[in-house]
């Protein structure tokens, strides 16, 4: 039997791919090898944080279901950074995890055109086409059947040669327990594309009846508890505390004279880890000087029988992880229920992936997830909705991509695709140059026009979401247009809302963004003002008008930089342009360019491993070349 697109693992990349494409048309089969444990949380139970978040509502926003699935089977919520900026905040969810993967079972299993088998994938089929180019045609599994697709989407998170370690012990794992494809790889490797290795790890998991809680402090969700989802209404979860305790000095003692056991330092594990998610023993080695690192006991599901022990992922041997967790304040009697481990597992250099996420050397042939060297659920769900987008789009020519200045999908892809990566990749805030407006509470307003177009989203929601668009563009430009002056009626209007009075004839979209105001006054405040059918505005856009006026001149400003950066990128490269001895670009970005020859900066622009920086710095040798020519 053919399909349009076959997707390769049921992690949270396969999960959105196969969803996406089966939405929009596309006769689509995802192969995983449990299906109990489809879209498993197989590290942190948690979805969301600052960059993740933002990941989490733009996968909704498009039409994916991470968001929908963590608001059902969410059990503690919080606004992370709420003391700042929209910008910087995040939402964050504690996952009962096991009913996470139930729901997306359930949600998988009734999405039309979808079908699910679960066995492993063990090659590729594949042949050259009449210019040399791989064409993937299909797949061949661990149970003798073979399958044969259109597109091909690989999202095979750590299992590619996975090997787990715990101590001196290796085990050929995906995941603790399960098996891992050996050969999958050498397909990949047959086929030209680059492979590293990378490594992760997770952390112990506890008995909740052995935790002594009254020595912990108590970390509680927010009293207004936050959701992802547009789809979620009348939301009102029973939430579940964490807990937090500490390392001290007899713990990093113990980690110090176990050094020697340790994988991560005796050369047994060769992948690069994250640098912002050390091993407890990376971290009493890199920071030395520390008395103590704070530990949070996570809660795994709604009867709290288990607990992660976020801060402490480890690949010690068993006997050194429970006297670590034994010295520790609350856990002297804890029962380990899980050990944490290391795990290796091949990659796929993401500079061989245009932005589609099709492999360059290979038609048909996308990849989503952690095989492109990034880490986390939220990441590989992002890059998965993109690809299943993109294999479905492809069975018609057609593409879709987003740039740095629409959403922090485009941000992720980017950096990956041009400049690859050589340690596990995550979202920050800080990877955005345009983040005032690439924020969590807009996702929908930048993105719900490409969902509707694909399918991804029904009617009703697009047209609230245009309905939105409308009322805020309508309000912000008569808020740009209209002043307020210090009358007796106006200074009492700000007076019986608690604020400041005016001195001096104000525009109105300084008066609304002064101050923190909640929606009841800023629809009295706007109504005093004369803007026109107040009630028939959502909150929703209420909030992108206060936001919006908050940050107005910073807002306005970034929509300048794009505006010249697009304008920038239109700029041609002359004929008898020189790349050499250019300050400023590196070796390497000299040679690609020289080996690509691109007609223009978005040519140029296109090419892995050219920068953002590098552009800037070809934009003005190019300028200083006419001037040298005129």
């Amino acid at each position: 039997m053919e399909y349009d697109v076959l997707v390769i693992g049921g992690g949270h990349a396969g999960l959105e791919a196969s969803i996406a494409s089966a939405k929009m048309g596309a006769k689509t089969h995802l192969i995983t090898l449990l299906i109990q444990n489809l879209a498993l949380a197989s590290c942190n139970p948690a979805v969301g944080g600052l960059g993740k978040g933002h990941l989490v509502k733009e996968i909704d926003a498009l039409g994916g279901v991470m968001g929908e699935i963590t608001d059902k089977c969410g059990i503690q919520f919080r606004i992370l950074n709420s003391s700042k900026g929209p910008a910087v905040r995040g939402t964050r969810a504690q996952i009962d995890m096991d009913r996470y993967s139930i729901f997306a079972k359930e949600i998988a299993l009734h999405t039309p055109n979808l079908t699910i088998s679960q066995e492993s994938a063990e090659s590729l089929i594949y042949e050259k086409d009449s210019q040399g180019r791989y064409v993937a045609k299909g797949i061949k599994t661990n149970i003798g059947k073979t399958y044969y697709a259109k597109r091909i989407i690989l999202t095979t998170g750590t299992f590619l040669r996975g090997l787990v370690h715990i101590g001196e012990t290796k085990l050929q794992n995906g995941r603790f327990g399960e098996m891992s494809p050996q050969n999958l790889s050498n397909s990949l490797q047959d086929m030209g594309l680059t492979l590293g290795r990378l490594k992760t790890g997770t952390c112990a998991r506890i008995d909740g009846r052995s935790i002594d809680f009254s020595q912990l402090e108590v970390h509680n969700g927010d009293m207004n508890p936050p959701h992802f989802s547009y789809k979620t209404t009348n939301f009102n979860p029973t939430q579940l505390p964490c807990y937090v305790t500490y390392t001290n000095e007899n713990t990093h003692r113990i980690i110090r004279e176990n050094f020697h056991r340790a994988p991560l330092f005796t050369g047994q594990i060769e992948g690069v880890g994250p640098r912002y998610c050390p091993s407890i023993e990376d971290k009493v080695n890199r920071f030395a000087d520390k008395n103590r690192h704070q530990l949070f006991l996570e809660p795994q599901t709604q009867e709290a029988v288990e607990y992660y022990i976020n801060g402490l992922s480890t690949s010690l041997p068993i006997d050194v992880q429970e006297a670590v967790i034994h010295s520790i304040k609350g856990l002297e009697n804890a029962h380990i229920t899980r050990y944490g481990y290391a795990i290796e597992y091949d990659y796929v250099e993401p500079t061989e992936l245009y932005h589609t996420l099709e492999t360059k050397k290979c038609a048909n042939l996308f990849l989503a997830g952690q095989i492109n060297g990034t880490t986390g659920y939220e990441e590989a769900a992002a890059q998965g909705i993109m690809a299943g987008i993109n294999a479905a789009l492809s069975l018609q020519n057609k593409s879709f991509t987003l740039a740095r200045n629409e959403a922090y999908i485009g941000v992720m892809i980017d950096d990956l695709v041009t400049k690859g990566t050589k340690e596990p990749y995550r979202v920050f805030t800080s990877r955005a140059e345009y983040r005032l407006l690439l924020r969590e509470d807009n996702a929908y307003l930048r993105l719900g026009s490409y969902a509707y177009e694909f399918g991804l989203i029904d009617e009703v929601r697009y047209t609230q979401t245009m309905t939105d668009k409308s009322h805020i563009e309508r309000t912000m430009e008569y808020l740009q247009t209209h002043h307020l002056t210090p009358s007796s009626s106006n200074l009492a209007m700000l007076t019986s809302l608690g604020l400041s009075p005016i001195a001096d004839k104000t525009l109105l979209i300084h008066i609304i963004g002064r101050e923190e105001l909640d929606f009841p006054r800023l629809r009295k405040l706007l109504t005093h003002c004369g803007v026109e059918n107040i009630d028939s505005i959502s909150e929703s856009a209420l909030e992108q008008i206060f936001i919006e006026s908050k940050y107005f001149d910073y807002i306005h400003k970034q929509k300048e930089q794009i505006g010249q950066m697009e304008q920038m990128l239109q700029v041609e490269i002359p004929r008898d342009f020189t790349f050499d001895n250019i300050p400023g670009l590196s070796l390497e970005v000299i040679e690609k360019l020289k080996k690509f020859t691109p007609k223009s900066l978005f040519e140029a622009s296109e090419i892995s491993g050219i920068t953002p920086a590098s552009l800037d710095v070809l934009h003005l040798y190019i300028h200083l070349h006419h001037k040298k020519m005129a």
